[in-house]
């Protein structure tokens, strides 16, 4: 079968450039009490999250991107893949959700998403921006981008600076927290869900990249526990906003955004699994 080149990796690498643009520009334009755990002022608190946004959850999507990139670069490219990988591998030492203003220390992961940049332009130059041929399973690659991106309209809505109009979704709508004050159910800027529908739909892409040997298993493995954590935490947000916050049912799930000993963790590392099984299996019937 023939291969494609760097198409999908590209791909992946405009859309996030595109939230970085949005996150600027939101954050610049909007007063810092209308969004979340930050503070300042204009297009130097523009800057800061933009910086933290290349931190989480960009640097996860980072490691696998790499990985498709060094399908087309030489094997010494791994003597700065390698290091690049370990940097990005850093960030959840330099992030905190309760103060998502950018630090110095942001720069180390930041680093290693510079580098992946550049070894994404190095494998570009080597195989072209080509995307692989059909694939078997990209009918349901497709319906679930679909329903992902229709899910995530008001993380959208909010990333660039506005609330949803309508009564489908929860957008503007007061909700009280738990310690009395009342806030908009989904607030403007970045949310964690949208991290994790990027995420998904990142992973759904980077999973049509073919590679032989051990990358293509690391490459399975990436984007199966990438697909995996980017689902397991939109679906959490949305089930916080659009249907506790509206009374629709009582029970929260718990937080996904950081591993540990818990059930959602189980569950993430269970579908995660399943990705895994499902990528190989379509792996087989190209190879058959």
């Amino acid at each position: 079968m023939r291969r494609g080149g760097q198409g999908e990796a590209l791909a992946v690498w405009a859309v996030w450039l595109l939230t970085l643009l949005a996150v600027v520009v939101t954050y610049s334009r909007i007063d810092a009490a209308e969004l979340y755990n930050v503070h300042g002022h204009g297009l130097g608190l523009g800057l800061s999250r933009a910086a933290v946004h290349t931190n989480w959850p960009f640097a996860l999507v980072a490691i696998v991107l790499m990985l498709a990139a060094m399908r087309d670069l030489r094997r010494r490219a791994w003597w700065l893949a390698g290091p690049a990988i370990a940097l990005c591998a850093t960030m959840p030492l330099f992030v905190s959700q309760s103060h998502l203003n950018a630090r110095w220390q942001n720069l180390v992961p930041g680093i290693g998403v510079a580098l992946a940049l550049g070894l994404a332009v190095a494998a570009w130059r080597r195989a072209g921006g080509s995307f692989q041929p059909r694939l078997p399973g990209d009918l349901v690659r497709g319906i679930l981008a679909v329903v992902v991106l229709v899910l995530s309209l008001p993380w959208i809505a909010a990333e660039l600076g506005f609330h949803l109009p309508g009564d489908l979704f929860m957008g503007q709508e007061l909700f009280r927290t738990p310690e009395g004050q009342l806030e908009a159910a989904v607030h403007l800027g970045e949310h964690h869900g949208w991290h994790g529908s990027l995420m998904l739909l990142s992973a759904l892409l980077l999973s049509r990249v073919q590679a032989g040997g051990r990358l293509r298993i690391a490459l399975l493995i990436g984007t199966a526990a990438l697909a995996a954590y980017g689902a397991v935490n939109a679906t959490q947000d949305f089930w916080q906003e659009q249907l506790v916050k509206r009374g629709t049912v009582d029970w929260a799930i718990p937080s996904a955004l950081y591993p540990g000993l818990k059930p959602v963790t189980l569950v993430t590392i269970a579908l995660a699994g399943i990705a895994a099984w499902l990528l190989s299996r379509e792996q087989a019937i190209l190879r058959a």
